[in-house]
């Protein structure tokens, strides 16, 4: 969970592909699906459910062809009363209840991560009670990137580790930088040193599993509290000042030299207004 602490609990996951032979020579984690899972399916209205009963239901084979490449992507809860977005590794493999950005770099996680997106994105968004829903279709695709920095700009080229230089290198750095930043100072309050242990085991390594957080004696129930959602209602001046440094480094971006923290909610979503409008008719001319 990404507003929480990790459960420790594992998915049998057989991929998109894989033949109910295959999966059976895993016949610890095959048998337990036999007893829990085919039952279930066997019920279900859906031939193809019913037909492969050991595959997830939903596999996404597209979102895991896009994610293969990489080392890590971005990823954020649908809904959330915080709009915050993390890193997850490649070895992870989200659920239903996140959305997923195919990007591993982190100039697009800070300007995801910016004030700006936000507004955006609480705007354009819809809502599940009292918390706000992050709709791809609406907030992600008609989001207005700074220039030179759009999703199309920064897609991974064949063969580079990186996505190519770009005229605007340095605010790309800039805003890196202060990505960088804030997820080291939130990654340092979830796990502090002194309470956590990062443990792997062979077979964890040996499938390419990230390390594991785990608490030291005595650190279990505080532990428990380091969570993002936590952190994010309490809002500590750490964590604020990041955020404008973050904000400052987009703003920068965008050529707004006059963006200040006092700069209204409303002036910022009419200028990203007119520059998306601006890109769809320079679009529609082309």
């Amino acid at each position: 969970m990404l507003s929480g602490r990790a459960s420790d609990i594992w998915i049998i996951d057989y991929g998109t592909e894989m033949s109910e032979a295959d999966a059976s020579l895993y016949e610890y984690p095959f048998n337990y699906s036999l007893e829990h899972v085919k039952p279930e399916r066997d019920k279900n209205n859906r031939e193809a459910y019913r037909k492969y009963w050991w595959r997830h239901a939903e596999a996404r084979p597209s979102m895991r062809s896009a994610l293969k490449p990489l080392g890590r992507y971005i990823a954020t809860i649908a809904h959330s009363k915080h709009r915050f977005f993390v890193w997850l590794s490649t070895a992870v493999c989200p659920d239903q209840a996140l959305i997923v950005i195919a990007r591993a770099d982190d100039t697009t996680f800070g300007i995801l991560h910016s004030r700006f997106h936000e507004l955006w994105s609480l705007r354009l968004g819809t809502s599940l009670e009292d918390r706000p829903r992050y709709t791809p279709t609406t907030t992600f695709e008609t989001f207005p990137f700074p220039a030179g920095l759009t999703p199309r700009d920064t897609a991974p080229v064949a063969g580079l580790a990186s996505p190519p230089c770009m005229a605007g290198e340095i605010v790309a750095a800039n805003i890196a930088a202060a990505a960088r930043r804030l997820n080291e100072l939130r990654e340092a309050w979830l796990n502090p040193a002194e309470w956590v242990d990062w443990v792997i085991t062979p077979e964890e390594e040996k499938a390419g599993f990230p390390k594991r957080p785990v608490a030291k004696p005595g650190h279990e129930a505080d532990l428990k509290k380091r969570t993002l959602t936590n952190l994010y209602n309490q809002r500590p001046a750490w964590l604020d000042l990041a955020h404008k440094q973050l904000d400052k480094a987009v703003a920068a971006a965008y050529g707004w030299t006059d963006y200040t923290v006092d700069m209204p909610d409303e002036e910022i979503l009419r200028r990203l207004l007119a520059l998306n409008l601006e890109r769809n008719r320079s679009t529609q001319i082309e």
